[in-house]
């Protein structure tokens, strides 16, 4: 096996072309927040998915790593933050370990008391509903209390390549649907 690569089942898998191939799907950007004993709390992820409509779950995949997730899964519950193409910064500042992130930052309390980052195009309030192990990631499962989208919000902030853009949605023809 060469440096760098990691074995998958028996089949060396070179890291760096798991990392640069994978990054070609392109992703939305959540920021996942929740109010801790210590204070609000919250980490960038670009794994956020929707699960079932019933029950209403949705997912994501938080690094085993991560000092922010701990403080988040201790609350309960959390709140997704779906980022507009403007609000990069936020992404920067939420992908970064350490630092109190909240600092000058505008936000509310969700429903469930979880911080609302301002500006954001949609938020997902969620408790937690279940936690696997998922490698050197977990699967971290919520069950949907509330959500609500800004009308008109249309320009999500995606995540592809390493990189960050907007994405423009092109109208879906009528004999598509």
């Amino acid at each position: 096996m060469s440096p760098g690569s990691i074995e998958l089942r028996g089949v060396a898998v070179d890291a760096q072309a798991y990392r640069r191939i994978l990054g070609h799907f392109l992703s939305g950007v959540a920021i996942v927040t929740g109010m801790g004993e210590e204070g609000p709390a919250g980490l960038a992820v670009n794994s956020f998915t929707a699960v079932s409509l019933d029950p209403p779950l949705v997912a994501f995949f938080p690094a085993i790593r991560s000092t922010s997730w701990p403080r988040i899964r201790a609350a309960g519950r959390f709140c997704a933050n779906i980022l507009g193409h403007d609000q990069e910064h936020v992404c920067r500042r939420f992908a970064m370990s350490g630092a109190d992130k909240f600092t000058g930052l505008r936000w509310s309390p969700s429903p469930n008391g979880s911080p609302l980052i301002d500006g954001c195009l949609a938020w997902i309030d969620c408790t937690l509903d279940s936690e696997h192990p998922a490698g050197d990631h977990t699967l971290a499962l919520g069950r949907v209390l509330a959500l609500h989208a800004v009308p008109d919000a249309d320009h999500p902030l995606a995540f592809y390549r390493g990189g960050y853009g907007g994405f423009h949605p092109t109208p879906v023809s009528s004999e598509a649907r």
